[in-house]
């Protein structure tokens, strides 16, 4: 993964952390691999996370690695049990949903704002994190495709120059970052993504805005009716 990617990766797997205390930056470490893995599947929900394994692994003692569960169990993604290995939380579908529920409403409102309040080169911002999608779509690189297009949507969400609406937006966490990463590496749906974000930024130039929040509400629905269909969860 080129150096770009990886620090995007970096920079959205730590704003999951937004308002914890305490640990070190060897437990946030532990912590971000094990999040980046469970994100992109390679753990799959109900997949054991062996404690002695990773304080091998990362030549430590126990402390750091449960640090970095708590933060996992706290994060949605893990379950910590008492006197039992933890393991890759599982997830029901009802749970996806109502998360996409709450996703599609957020978002509409930041289309509404950045249509209200972006400046023409701002929206022009956009169009870089689009060259960027294009490129992976056409290289078939669903793992690049799926954190620049964190990116893209981290950059609109900042258009709207609503701190605490962000702040709710990342609130969704990484629990809301695995449901997307799956609906992405689904057959067929970085094509429609990419026209969806195509269809997005034109509306943000053309100051449309009931054209931006329908795209927008499509576009994050549409995602969830991907993993639905696909029975996944």
């Amino acid at each position: 993964m080129k150096a770009d990617l990886r620090e995007l990766r970096q920079e959205m797997v730590f704003n999951a952390l937004r308002g914890s205390s305490g640990g070190s930056s060897l437990s946030f470490t532990i912590f971000q691999e094990l999040a980046t893995a469970i994100v992109e599947g390679r753990l799959p929900p109900g997949a054991e996370v062996n404690s002695a394994e990773l304080a091998r692994r990362f030549s430590t003692s126990r402390t750091p690695v449960r640090e970095a569960l708590l933060l996992l169990e706290r994060e949605g993604l893990v379950i910590v049990p008492p006197r039992r290995r933890p393991y890759v939380s599982p997830v029901a579908i009802s749970q996806v949903k109502e998360i996409y529920e709450i996703r599609a409403s957020l978002y509409a409102l930041v289309s509404e704002l950045v249509v209200e309040r972006a400046t023409d080169d701002d929206i022009c911002g956009l169009l870089s994190w689009q060259a960027m999608l294009q490129r992976d779509v056409e290289a078939g690189d669903v793992d690049a495709y799926f954190w620049h297009n964190v990116g893209f949507r981290n950059a609109e969400a900042a258009l709207s120059k609503n701190v605490e609406l962000q702040r709710r937006l990342s609130s969704l966490g990484l629990q809301m970052q695995r449901f997307r990463y799956v609906s992405l590496s689904l057959p067929g749906r970085l094509l429609h993504s990419l026209s969806d974000h195509e269809r997005l930024v034109r509306a943000y130039t053309e100051r449309d805005v009931a054209l931006a929040v329908a795209v927008t509400r499509s576009l994050v629905l549409r995602g969830y009716h991907a993993i639905e269909r696909s029975g996944r969860f």
